[in-house]
């Protein structure tokens, strides 16, 4: 397998009208600094002119926080910015992250006819309300289902959608009935999670103050099961352990993050990767607006060793279709780590949660429910 020769910019817009109770990335309700940012995001777009060298930018990708928060005119005069300071590819996929309650008929076209905006990822999570109430969402079922039907009426071929499985209100009818709409709208691609409670976050101190029932494990797998199952009965590829998708239909911009490519990440809290060293900015809208020297806004860099950047490479490419090669192994990393990953692969296969074919690894089924354990297990120097 060859590593993607690929390059995209991430931009965290970090605001929220409100917190998802399972939310761990950077984000703030607060619109304090929302003007202020504009202005700082332009400023340091400019000054990381160097950073991704003469590389092509192939992708560009609004996350946050909740980008559809911008206006459209922000949108296009933070991407005309981006055109005029990086190499952009003439067919770079441009995604934005976006909420159902965001997407009113107008904001869509407006997206559509005044921006180069041609992919949507629209964060769904569930069709029906208490899960959606569940897990803290702005918008109902309702907005859900219109905000889809709009976008694909404007044209937005190029879509997907946010599902998330394992919720406690989320019945084994329901979850494969949240497929079933998914289906019949024609969508090309989609993300699907496992609900996970994460240290600090509002869900963490709900359930251990008892206000929110538990996550079952059993339930979790049983609901991955059914997406596998569905997703093939569909013809959906499934490319990473947690995205699906027909063919010619693949995240480019993720697909550089499991594959190995280089991406620069622009906003508080984003991150930066260039082959080398990995860097992070500030996780404060504050501290980045009120910055007037970008260079400042870096919270911390650090230069990868051979150890770390042979576990990552098992960490992403173990979660991919395209598996882990051996023989990429020994030509990048050296025999020691050949010879470490040979002699702890044997396990897990035996195990059936890997299988081998030529040069390639990739996880069974089963493996594909302990990936992040089964990496960690070939992991080199812990």
């Amino acid at each position: 397998m060859k590593l993607l020769h690929l390059a995209g910019i991430y931009i965290h817009i970090p605001f929220c009208k409100q917190k998802c109770h399972y939310c761990n990335f950077y984000s703030t309700v607060s619109l304090k600094y929302r003007k202020e940012f504009y202005n700082a995001l332009i400023r340091e777009i400019k000054s990381r002119i160097d950073y991704l060298g003469t590389e092509e930018v192939n992708t560009i990708y609004f996350g946050g926080g909740t980008p559809s928060m911008l206006s459209t005119e922000d949108l296009s005069n933070i991407i005309n910015a981006l055109y005029s300071t990086y190499n952009v590819s003439k067919d770079v996929e441009i995604t934005l992250e976006a909420n159902p309650d965001d997407l009113t008929k107008d904001q869509i076209y407006d997206i559509k006819n005044h921006t180069p905006i041609n992919r949507l990822s629209i964060g769904i999570q569930s069709f029906f309300d208490d899960d959606l109430v569940y897990l803290n969402r702005v918008h109902n079922s309702v907005q859900a289902q219109k905000s889809i039907e709009t976008a694909l009426i404007a044209g937005f071929d190029n879509m997907t959608i946010d599902l998330i499985y394992g919720i406690p209100t989320l019945t084994d009818k329901k979850w494969k009935e949240n497929l079933v709409r998914f289906f019949e709208y024609g969508i090309p691609h989609l993300s699907s999670y496992s609900l996970t409670v994460e240290e600090k976050t509002a869900l963490d101190v709900l359930i251990k103050k008892q206000k929110l029932e538990n996550i079952n494990e059993e339930q979790s797998i049983n609901h991955f099961n059914i997406l596998l199952e569905e997703t093939e009965k569909k013809n959906f590829v499934h490319y990473e352990i947690s995205n699906f998708a027909l063919e010619g239909y693949y995240s480019k911009h993720n697909s550089i993050y499991w594959l190995g490519g280089h991406y620069m990440g622009l906003g508080p809290s984003a991150h930066s990767y260039n082959g080398i060293a990995r860097q992070w900015n500030v996780m404060s809208v504050k501290r980045y607006c009120e910055e007037a020297n970008p260079i400042n806004i870096i919270e911390e860099k650090e230069v990868l060793t051979t150890d770390q950047m042979y576990n990552e490479y098992l960490l992403t490419s173990l979660r991919t279709s395209w598996g882990c090669d051996i023989e990429h192994i020994t030509n990048v990393f050296g025999n020691k780590y050949k010879t470490h990953f040979l002699k702890n692969i044997d396990q897990v296969i035996k195990e059936n949660k890997v299988m081998c074919k030529g040069n390639i690894y990739t996880l069974t089924s089963m493996g594909k429910i302990f990936a992040d354990g089964i990496s960690s297990s070939l992991f080199y120097g812990l």
